[in-house]
């Protein structure tokens, strides 16, 4: 092993709002905060996810192959209806796609993402 992943880093045009969104999400509290980059983790030492200001993005736009996804996270939950309605009462939004085992949604910025069960 070379090194230990410590965080994932979001671009966004509000980091405060989307760190909000995603602690809402994931169960994770902001731990950094500062101009331009906020950064939310659990109490243990898992990877942290951290936001950072760009004011210009262009947000992907799901199934545009122009604007693609530049990433997207898998998160696991054991309820996804109720799942799902917390995700769209925090700002979420469902997209079109999915299977048998994955829903995929927008966070307020539209970076997709999955709920997996």
């Amino acid at each position: 092993m070379i090194g230990r992943l410590d965080t994932v880093v979001i671009d966004c045009p509000d980091p405060r709002a989307l760190a909000g969104f995603y602690g809402e999400l994931l169960g994770m509290h902001v731990v950094h905060d500062e101009d331009g980059w906020v950064t939310i983790r659990t109490d243990s030492d898992a990877p942290s996810l951290s936001f950072q200001k760009a004011p210009d993005l262009l947000p992907p736009r799901w199934p545009d192959h122009d604007r693609p996804q530049q990433f997207h996270l898998d998160v696991r939950v054991a309820d996804v209806e109720q799942a799902e309605e917390r995700v769209l009462a925090a700002g979420g939004k469902r997209l079109d796609g999915g299977g048998k085992t994955f829903r995929v949604y927008a966070d307020p910025v539209g970076h997709p993402f999955c709920l997996v069960w």
